[in-house]
């Protein structure tokens, strides 16, 4: 069975349907992905627990700087700020210690993401 694609030039969106969903969206340069995971041992490994060391950021507290979003390492409880901020800690959190799963911590998501994989788990 073919699955649509549909590209969109320019500022606006870029959709491809696929067996998995991945939306990509180009809206005044900042993209999303959403890839519902279907399983991931990287789960299996981490502490779904896990308690926040902070209230924000652990970085940009430290640097009386601001986030857009907040994300817990579900590995030791680091609190970083996600990608669409200017620091991005939660990613460098990831690429210095290798923890793998990140969830949500803003009020409301419970999703988690998976850096190895590349998934997310709703």
């Amino acid at each position: 069975m073919l699955f649509p694609e549909i590209h969109l030039v320019g500022r606006i969106a870029s959709y491809k349907l696929l067996s998995e969903l991945q939306i990509t969206t180009h809206l005044n340069m900042i993209s999303y992905h959403h890839i519902v995971m279907k399983s991931c041992s990287h789960l299996e490994q981490v502490n779904l627990g896990a308690e926040a060391k902070t209230k924000g950021c652990e970085e940009c507290e430290k640097i009386g700087d601001t986030w857009v979003h907040l994300r817990l390492c579900l590995s030791c409880g680091h609190v970083g700020c996600c990608d669409s901020s200017k620091n991005k800690h939660g990613t460098k959190h990831f690429k210095a210690s290798s923890h793998p799963v990140i969830k949500s911590f803003e009020p409301g998501e419970n999703w988690k993401w998976c850096y190895v994989d590349e998934i997310m788990k709703e």
